[in-house]
């Protein structure tokens, strides 16, 4: 019978993920030389190629594939392994690390945090400040143990390396300056906006949420300005420059902007955690989330 060696096996699925020799010894922290002779040793004991050259890059082989597809079932034992052997050695203690976006933190993660502190103070939790992008980089790489995230950010829900956790729908709040016409309005739609200034990011995640929100209202919006944190969108929606939308996770307040819920079109952004397979019941990870859960579910206080 072939051997089977499980970190052979995980220098191959990162090779599947980073794309080159290079970038996974960097993300296993390998020299490439290693990494070569690692998968040319898998190669050899598994008696078939599982690497083909293709000009300066490597692509993996079907029975590489092959080979990687029965490897996630042997790694999502292995974490269900983990969880159990965490569970029998008493499972309220210990120590979990999670990467969150930065609206995240202050919102959901530090609440969940001092929640802990009085019903399991032997969890001890880590913070990452991350991305969507890197933390799930981190979450693959065995960094952190979960990963917050937008859901229109997070992976696939097929993606054989992870769970999803639902945790939130976020409304997102319409920001106007004290004076506007509609400050005081019984009730506000977001088609009512169609003619004015808005201000958002120039790209990225907040620029997309933002345009969909409104192209599903029926318009495009016109970009005024570009901004990407908060404390300069609201200084401009409060000096009169323009509207905005902001996810009312960001709990942020300003003298002189008015905060008003949208009506039947409020659009809202979904977050998500995310454990590694097999790795969702594991007491301490267990706990965590549903710390995460019961905060996310005191955001969802009355308008």
């Amino acid at each position: 019978m072939a051997e089977w060696e499980i970190r052979k096996l995980l220098i191959l699925r990162t090779l599947r993920e980073q794309g080159t020799v290079t970038a996974t010894a960097e993300a296993l922290r390998m020299t490439p030389s290693a990494v070569s002779q690692q998968l040319t040793n898998l190669s050899k004991q598994l008696g078939v190629e599982l690497l083909q050259a293709q000009g300066r890059r490597v692509r993996l082989t079907d029975a590489a594939r092959l080979v990687l597809r029965h490897a996630e079932a042997v790694f999502e034992q292995l974490e269900r392994a983990v969880a159990e052997l965490a569970a029998y050695t008493k499972g309220e203690a210990g120590e979990v690390r999670v990467g969150a976006f930065s609206t995240a933190v202050p919102a959901l993660v530090v609440p969940a945090v001092r929640a802990l502190r009085g019903t399991h103070p032997a969890v001890t939790v880590r913070v990452r400040e991350a991305e969507a992008g890197e933390a799930y980089e981190l979450l693959a790489a065995g960094e952190v143990d979960l990963a917050l995230s937008l859901a229109a950010q997070a992976p696939s829900a097929v993606d054989p390396r992870f769970t999803l956790v639902p945790l939130l729908a976020d409304p997102l709040d319409l920001a106007l300056p004290p004076g506007h016409r509609l400050a005081s309005a019984a009730r506000v739609r977001l088609a009512e906006l169609a003619e004015e200034a808005w201000i958002f990011g120039g790209s990225g995640p907040w620029s997309d949420i933002t345009r969909a929100a409104c192209e599903a209202a029926g318009f495009s919006p016109y970009q005024g300005h570009s901004a990407a944190g908060w404390t300069a969108i609201l200084a401009m929606v409060e000096a009169g420059m323009g509207v905005a939308l902001v996810p009312r996770m960001a709990a942020v307040s300003r003298e002189g902007v008015v905060m008003r819920a949208l009506a039947a079109d409020r659009p809202c952004r979904h977050v998500v955690a995310a454990v590694r397979k097999g790795a969702r019941d594991a007491p301490a990870p267990a706990r965590v989330l549903a710390a995460l859960r019961s905060a996310a579910a005191g955001l969802a206080r009355p308008e």
